[in-house]
């Protein structure tokens, strides 16, 4: 079995099931080869990924939580880090500057208002019988929710949108430096927020990150800066790629669509949990070995890296019953889809909300989908989904 996790083309038609079928069953800690670079171990089977996820003494965010370590000549952000890259106890600070905005009870809070919008976004397509669903559809619900969290235009939180996706896209497959530009424009529009928020500060995310404190003092104009990448970046990956990815499961298994359909309203949540599992829309998350330790019977030195493969967790045969099967009524779902230990998803409960909101929509007034041209799916090893898929479908 030739084992490539680097390369945008093994993920060009989704995860590479087959090569994590593999390495679960012969190399679960596969030493990866980087060219350019020292190599990672490759963690493929649940239970270890679960553990170091988990445990971030043994397994540290720092220095990035990507594949590639950041060049010696990158320090535009100087000392500064994203809260994504950092351990407790500092993640943990961070963590609480926002940690209010994203629990279970302040996310139920929204639902009036994110079905409202699952409406609006419906209401755009269900007359043309034919759209990029991504584009029109799935993408349009974070791309609102979090411009309405942060206090911005919901037309801006769509612009936004289209920034991360070049920034997850792999720099193979753009033009010299389109990464980067991307990052660039984030953070100009993110200084034009600030700017605004500290003049005229609204009710809103934006205007609480700028006025709380962290170790008693502001948060300087990078860290907000590093804020508001995170937040946009990472409020519309989950839900963009799970809804794309899972209604082309749904086309793909029509007798789960039919079974989901049957009883919309009672059978959306374990539909919901279903779909995270399978599409996995986050391919996986770096950590840095902090000192000598043991995965799978692999000796892992100092300062290895070690990449959790989310997507492989989830189709482990060992944790997950039949995890080949599309099952929308699976039981006790215990996926990884949002991770675990202290870095588990801050806006699953949102991510949820939206997922649940626009699937109820989509599938109660649409029906008859059907391709309407090819699936192109992102070029990228770090998220997993479509960039474009073309339906039809008509209203029902």
């Amino acid at each position: 079995m030739e084992i490539d996790l680097l390369s945008p083309a093994s993920f060009a038609g989704g995860q590479p099931h087959a090569q994590y079928a593999w390495l679960r069953e012969h190399a679960p800690a596969y030493r990866h080869p980087e060219p350019g670079g020292p190599g990672f171990w490759a963690v493929t089977r649940y239970e270890d990924v679960r553990a170091v996820d988990r445990d971030f003494q043994a397994f540290s965010s720092e220095p990035t939580v990507m594949i590639t370590d950041p060049a010696p000549d990158a320090a535009a952000f100087g000392p500064y880090k994203m809260m994504l890259m950092m351990d407790p106890p500092e993640h943990t600070g961070f963590r609480k500057l926002i940690r209010a905005e994203f629990t279970e009870p302040s996310a139920r809070l929204r639902a009036g208002r994110i079905r409202e919008l699952a409406r609006q976004i419906v209401d755009g397509v269900a007359r043309k019988g034919e759209c990029d669903f991504v584009a029109e559809v799935a993408g349009e619900m974070p791309s609102y929710v979090i411009a309405e969290l942060m206090g911005l235009p919901l037309d801006d939180g769509r612009e936004l949108y289209k920034l991360t996706e070049t920034i997850h896209t792999a720099p193979e497959a753009l033009p010299e430096g389109a990464g980067a530009a991307a990052v660039m424009k984030m953070f100009e529009y993110g200084s034009r927020v600030m700017a605004e928020k500290r003049a005229k500060p609204g009710d809103d995310l934006a205007s609480r990150l700028l006025a709380c404190e962290v170790d008693g003092r502001r948060l300087e104009d990078m860290e907000f800066l590093l804020f508001f990448l995170l937040l946009i970046d990472a409020g519309g990956d989950t839900t963009r790629n799970l809804l794309s990815g899972g209604l082309l499961a749904l086309m793909e298994h029509p007798d789960q669509l039919a079974w989901l359909t049957a009883d919309l309203p009672g059978r959306v949540g374990t539909a919901r949990e279903e779909l995270l599992r399978w599409t996995s829309p986050v391919i996986y998350m770096r950590r840095t070995a902090t000192r000598d330790t043991e995965i799978a019977g692999q000796p892992i030195a100092a300062g290895d890296k070690v990449v959790m493969y989310f997507g492989s967790a989830n189709r482990d045969p060992a944790a997950i019953d039949r995890p080949d099967v599309l099952d929308l009524s699976r039981p006790d779902n215990a996926h990884l889809a949002f991770g675990a230990g202290p870095h588990v998803c801050l806006g699953q409960h949102i991510a949820r909300i939206e997922i649940d909101a626009m699937l109820t929509e989509v599938l109660s007034r649409l029906t008859d989908f059907a391709p309407a041209g090819e699936v192109e799916w992102l070029a990228s090893n770090f998220i997993s989904g479509p960039r474009a898929m073309p339906v039809r479908f008509r209203a029902a």
